[in-house]
């Protein structure tokens, strides 16, 4: 059975994230953000949304580990300001409900949801500009960067969260990560 572990980086829907996994049948364990790199033994990460980048912990060093992450929300943001892309504030901050253009419709993490889907997002912060080795995945009419993949390192994000009822599409999402973690 595939194990995909959860980083909590003290969001407030990181438990949303576990149970999301779990409901797929996947074995997964929610971390701290402190614990070593050398102690994860998953087949993939997802890193949680959060309050703050300066709370991140060992996320950043999580990327060498040469498994699949998926940043959600401030964990899209740790994954490209830690790999060279930057960060800023969005000009619609809170959360809403957005329509995502599918960019990539072969994208692996979500082609499978092109053209369009519905989310449930918050803009106060935002990749602005993508990591080298990265495409755009989605786009929405209030944030230009929604997602990002690099499917050849395996890392994905995604500026929403697929874990709350609110996402038309968050199980595929999940599935679909679920399959890059196989």
């Amino acid at each position: 059975m595939v194990r995909i572990d959860v980083v909590d980086n003290h969001g407030q829907f990181t438990h949303l994230e576990h149970r999301a996994l779990r409901d797929l049948g996947v074995n997964t364990t929610l971390l701290e953000n402190t614990t070593p790199p050398a102690e994860i033994e998953a087949d993939g990460l997802v890193l949680s949304g959060g309050p703050d980048m300066d709370d991140t912990g060992n996320c950043a060093a999580y990327l060498d580990l040469d498994i699949p992450v998926l940043g959600i929300c401030l964990g899209m943001q740790l994954i490209a300001k830690s790999l060279g892309g930057t960060v800023g504030t969005g000009e619609y901050g809170g959360y809403a409900d957005v329509t995502v253009e599918v960019v990539d419709e072969d994208d692996p993490i979500l082609g499978s949801l092109a053209p369009e889907t519905r989310v449930w997002a918050s803009h106060a912060d935002e990749v602005t500009e993508l990591p080298p080795g990265f495409s755009l995945a989605g786009r929405s009419d209030v944030c230009a960067i929604e997602a990002m993949s690099d499917p050849k390192r395996d890392l994905y994000g995604v500026q929403w969260h697929p874990e709350v009822a609110h996402t038309e599409a968050g199980t595929e999402l999940f599935e679909n990560f679920r399959r890059r973690c196989e």
